[in-house]
This record gives C-alpha cells, sequence and structure tokens, in this order.
C-alpha cells in the first residue's frame, strides 16, 4: 500500500480523505496539531474503516517533525491540507495566519525536495476568484484580490507553488481549488466540528435545529439572485475526498515539474435560502432564521465550471444538496 502523508489528516476534509484514500488502496499517515481538530476522530476512523491510522502529533512548520516521519515510513506523497481557515480572525490576526499558512508549505516543499517526494495536492479554494466578473468560474478565471488574509494565504501559495515548479524542483503538484464543503460521512462518525460559533452556513443551520444557537441570520434578501439571498457551490464533503485520491493517481502519471490547477465543485449554485428549506424538508425540523443587513465582503455569488476535472480526471459530485444536508443533520444528531 503506497502510504501518503496527510497534513492536517484529523480535520473535517483531511478525516474524510483519509478514509477514501484507504478504500482506494494506500495507507493514510496523519499528522496534525489538533488545534483545530479533535484526537477522537482517530477513533472514529478505526469504527468507519476497521483499521487504526498511523497518527502523529505535531506541527507542519517543524521540519524535524516531518524528517521522523519519513524515517519511519516510505511516503509516495502528501495532501497538504494542514492551515488556519477563519476569514475574521484572519483580519484580526494576519500575522499568525501568514506564519502558519505560507511558513508550512514552505517548510513542506523544502522537505519534499530533500527526501525526494515527488507527489504533492495542495489544499487551495475558490476565495481565490473573489467575486468573479463572469459565472460559472473556471481555472482560467482572472484571481481578484482576496477579501481577507485567509483568502490572500491561498493565492499566495499557489504563487509560490508556481515559481517552485518553474525551478524544477522534481516535484508534481496539484492545487484544488475547493468551493464549500458541506456534509458528512454517511455513517454519522465524523463531520464538521467547529470550535465555538460556526463561521460557516450549515454547521450553524444544525446547530439552530439542535437548539444549541437560538436562530441563523440571513445576511441579505436583497442581491441579485433568484430570492435575494446569496449563491454558493456546495460540495458534499465525501465528493471532494474523492477527488484528492483521484488526483494522486492523476499526479503520478505525469512529468516531473508539472502544476495545475482544478476546481472542486458540483458546477451548481445554490441560495442561503435554498439551503435552509433543503434542510428544512431532509429534517423535517423548521429552522428559526431571520433577515438580516448584508454582510460587509460576501461575495454575492459564485460556483464552479467543473468541465476540466470532470474530463481530466473523470471525477464527477454524485451527492446532492439533500444528500448533504442530510448527512450534516445526522452527524449533528449523533453529537447532542
Amino acid at each position: 500500500m503506497k502510504k501518503i502523508l496527510i497534513t492536517g489528516g484529523a480535520g473535517y476534509i483531511g478525516s474524510h480523505t483519509a478514509v477514501e484514500l484507504l478504500n482506494a488502496g494506500m495507507e493514510p499517515i496523519i499528522l496534525d496539531d489538533l488545534s483545530n481538530s479533535d484526537a477522537k476522530v482517530l477513533d472514529r476512523l478505526e469504527e468507519i474503516t476497521g483499521k487504526r491510522f498511523t497518527f502523529y502529533k505535531g506541527d507542519c512548520n517543524d521540519k524535524s517533525t516531518l524528517e521522523a516521519i519519513a524515517k519511519d515510513h516510505k511516503i509516495e506523497g502528501v495532501i497538504h491540507f494542514a492551515a488556519f481557515k477563519a476569514v475574521g480572525e484572519s483580519t484580526a490576526q494576519p500575522l499568525k495566519y501568514y506564519r502558519n499558512n505560507v511558513g508550512s508549505l514552505i517548510v513542506l516543499l523544502e522537505f519534499m525536495q530533500e527526501q525526494g517526494l515527488k507527489d504533492l495536492v495542495f489544499s487551495s479554494s475558490c476565495t481565490v476568484y473573489g467575486q468573479p466578473e463572469v459565472l460559472p468560474v473556471t481555472e482560467s478565471t482572472p484571481r481578484q484580490d482576496a477579501e481577507s488574509p485567509y483568502g490572500n494565504t491561498k493565492k499566495i501559495c499557489e504563487d509560490i507553488l508556481v515559481d517552485f515548479i518553474k525551478s524544477k524542483p522534481g516535484l508534481r503538484v496539484v492545487a484544488l481549488r475547493y468551493f464549500n464543503p458541506v456534509g458528512a460521512h454517511p455513517s454519522a462518525k465524523i463531520g464538521e466540528l467547529p470550535l465555538g460559533i460556526p463561521a460557516n452556513l450549515v454547521p450553524y443551520i444544525t446547530q439552530v435545529a439542535a437548539g444549541i444557537r437560538e436562530r441563523l441570520t440571513v445576511f441579505g434578501d436583497d442581491y441579485d439572485t433568484p430570492d435575494g439571498s446569496c449563491v454558493r457551490d456546495y460540495i458534499h464533503v465525501v465528493d471532494l475526498a474523492d477527488a484528492h485520491v483521484k488526483t494522486l493517481s492523476f499526479l503520478q502519471k505525469q512529468e516531473m515539474d508539472f502544476y495545475d490547477v482544478f476546481n472542486v465543485g458540483t458546477g451548481n449554485g445554490n441560495t442561503v435560502l435554498e439551503v435552509i428549506h433543503s434542510f428544512e424538508k431532509v429534517s423535517g425540523v423548521k429552522l428559526n432564521y431571520q433577515i438580516g443587513p448584508r454582510r460587509p465582503g460576501d461575495v454575492v455569488k459564485t460556483w464552479a465550471d467543473t468541465t476540466k476535472i470532470n474530463q481530466v480526471l473523470g471525477w464527477h459530485a454524485k451527492y446532492s444538496l439533500e444528500d448533504s444536508m442530510r448527512d450534516s443533520w445526522n452527524w449533528q444528531k449523533g453529537l447532542v
């Protein structure tokens, strides 16, 4: 079994990707500092797969930790999830985000080059597109100025990868630009577990439905969209995890010093109110929500053109919005 290092592998997307890697016949090696995740996820992963995953607690900014893993295991690929991701916090503490998100990529690339590791899948974001002028968004859509230091770290990291590959370091890299990951594993054993007040829509919806939060505020209903609320491309986290597996297989067939980017979304946009109504339909719970004023900095509408990933990787999203809402709700119910 090929051993794949997953940085941030105990997190929301990382843990689901670990399951899909194992399903595809690869062995995940998880590195996580547990700053935004819980070690209990390892028990949940074992319940799902019947296998205890190898886990290292550590920081990607510490090259000695990476070297210790390489000494213990013959790593044949890396998926780099580890990053801080709260937009508001990044605005309040930008240096924290630049040091961690940008710094850890630099350390990881140095480590990979020194160890002769060839294949890297980088966790990027549709935030690099800002508010696009033309929809849907393709990979050639111009990147806009970032709305936050978090978004800027993703742009900077992509630029670092481009410059690094130009130096012919002997690596193959793909950056996956995620749209809006939602849902949970159908087993309801792993899912999104935000610390404190959720910054994302769906965990907030499920916490309101569970009585943890009093009500949900929809920020604006007077935008130029079908019902006035903002539009996003919501992709099920298991579909997103599968995209990483297919990307790794794709990379292994490429020449050295290769770099490319792929959008990962469903190819469809849904409004905030459509997400709410979909959740109400599958859960049978009437949500307590109110319409509030527009929120500064919100992108009005964005969704992916997935033609490239569909054709080049043979990847297609399989789960519907209702599937995502059902799995999110089952996950939430298991927590309370």
